[in-house]
C-alpha cells in the first residue's frame, strides 16, 4: 500500500457515475453556490453601507457572512470542477488547504454564533450595560478572538491529520477533504495523539454549545417577564433567526459526526456532508432578512442603487428584491432572470 509520501493526489468521492446526473449535481451545486455569493455580498456592502447597521449585532453578522462566503468557497468549487471535468482528483497540498481553510472556517463561525448569543444576552438581559460590555472595541477583540481560535483549532487538526503515514489508498470517501474520512487512510496507531485532539475537540464544541442554550435560557427568562406583549414580540423576533442559524448548523454537523456507525453510508454521508457544508452559507443570508426591517431597507438601497448605475429599469428592481429577500432564489428564477437579460 502507498503511503503518504508516495503519492501527491487524493481521490474524491464522485456523486454519480454517468455523465448525466453529473451534471445534474453541477447545476445544484451552481444554483446554490451563485445564491450564497449573492445573498451574503448582499449583506456585506448593506452592513457596510448604511450607518444604521453599524451596532455589535450586524457587526457579528458581517463576519459571520464572510465566514459564509470562505466556507462554501472552499469545498463547492472544486466539486464543480471534478463534475465538469469528470476527474475527482486534488492534489495532496490541495487536500491540506481545504483541510485547514474548512476546519478554520466552521470553528470560526461556531464562535462566532456563540458571541452572538452572547451579544444577544446583554442585549435583553443586561440592557443598562450594552454600551460597556458590547463597545466597538470588545466587538473586535470578540471577533479576532472567534478567528484567531478557529484558524488555531484548525491549524491542529490539520498538523495531526497529515502528519501521520497513510497506508489505505488515496480515496476519500466525500466530495471534499474531510477530516474523518482522511484518519480512514491512516494506518497510524496514535491513538494518544487522536484521543488528545478528540478532547481539545470536544471542549471547543460542547464549551461554546453549553454557553449559547445557558444563554438562551437566561433570555427566555427575561422575555416572559416583559409585561408588554410586544416588547415580548420584539426580543423573539430579535432571537428567532440566530437561534434557526445555531439549530441548522448545530444539529446537521453533530449528527453528521456522531452518528451511529450502524447506520453511516456513502449516500447518508454525502447527504449530511452537503447540509452542513453547502446549504446554511445559502440559507443564512434568508433567515437573517426574512423578519428583520432594517435589514430589508438597506438590502433595498443597496439593490435600487446598484440597478439604478447599471440603468435597470424598476420592475427588474422589485423583482429581485423579491427573490432575494423572501427566498425564492430558485435555479428557475435565475434562468428567466438571465435569460431576460
Amino acid at each position: 500500500m502507498a503511503n503518504s509520501s508516495s503519492f501527491h493526489e487524493f481521490l474524491l468521492l464522485a456523486f454519480a457515475d454517468t455523465r448525466e446526473l453529473q451534471l445534474l449535481h453541477f447545476s445544484l451545486f451552481l444554483a446554490i453556490y451563485l445564491a450564497a455569493l449573492l445573498a451574503n455580498g448582499l449583506i456585506i456592502t448593506a452592513i457596510a453601507c448604511d450607518h444604521r447597521l453599524h451596532t455589535p449585532m450586524y457587526f457579528f453578522l458581517l463576519n459571520l457572512s464572510f465566514l459564509d462566503l470562505t466556507f462554501i468557497s472552499t469545498t463547492v468549487p472544486k466539486s464543480m470542477a471534478n463534475f465538469l471535468s469528470d476527474n475527482r482528483a486534488i492534489s495532496y497540498s490541495g487536500c491540506v488547504a481545504q483541510v485547514l481553510s474548512f476546519t478554520s472556517c466552521i470553528s470560526a463561525e461556531y464562535c462566532i454564533l456563540t458571541v452572538m448569543a452572547y451579544d444577544r444576552y446583554v442585549a435583553i438581559c443586561r440592557p443598562l450595560h450594552y454600551g460597556t460590555l458590547m463597545s466597538s472595541r470588545a466587538c473586535v477583540r470578540m471577533a479576532a478572538a472567534a478567528w484567531a481560535t478557529g484558524f488555531l483549532n484548525a491549524l491542529l487538526h490539520t498538523a495531526t491529520t497529515f502528519s501521520i503515514p497513510f497506508c489505505q489508498g488515496n480515496e476519500v470517501e466525500q466530495f471534499f477533504c474531510e477530516i474523518p474520512k482522511i484518519h480512514k487512510l491512516s494506518c497510524s496507531e496514535s491513538y494518544l495523539r487522536e484521543f488528545g485532539l478528540l478532547v481539545v475537540s470536544a471542549s471547543l464544541v460542547f464549551g461554546c454549545f453549553i454557553f449559547i442554550v445557558l444563554s438562551y435560557v437566561q433570555i427566555f427568562r427575561a422575555v416572559l417577564r416583559i409585561p408588554s406583549e410586544q416588547s415580548r414580540h420584539k426580543a423573539f423576533s430579535m432571537c428567532l433567526p440566530h437561534l434557526v442559524v445555531v439549530s441548522l448548523f448545530v444539529f446537521t454537523s453533530f449528527f453528521a459526526y456522531l452518528k451511529p456507525p450502524s447506520i453511516s453510508s456513502p449516500v447518508l454521508d454525502l447527504v449530511l456532508a452537503a447540509l452542513y457544508a453547502v446549504l446554511p452559507p445559502a440559507v443564512n443570508p434568508l433567515i437573517y432578512s426574512v423578519r428583520n426591517k432594517e435589514l430589508q431597507d438597506a438590502l433595498k438601497k443597496v439593490i435600487s442603487r446598484t440597478f439604478f448605475i447599471h440603468g435597470k429599469i424598476a420592475f427588474s428592481l422589485c423583482n429581485l428584491s423579491f427573490c432575494v429577500l423572501t427566498g425564492l432564489n430558485t435555479v428557475s428564477s435565475w434562468y428567466v432572470y438571465c435569460a431576460f437579460y
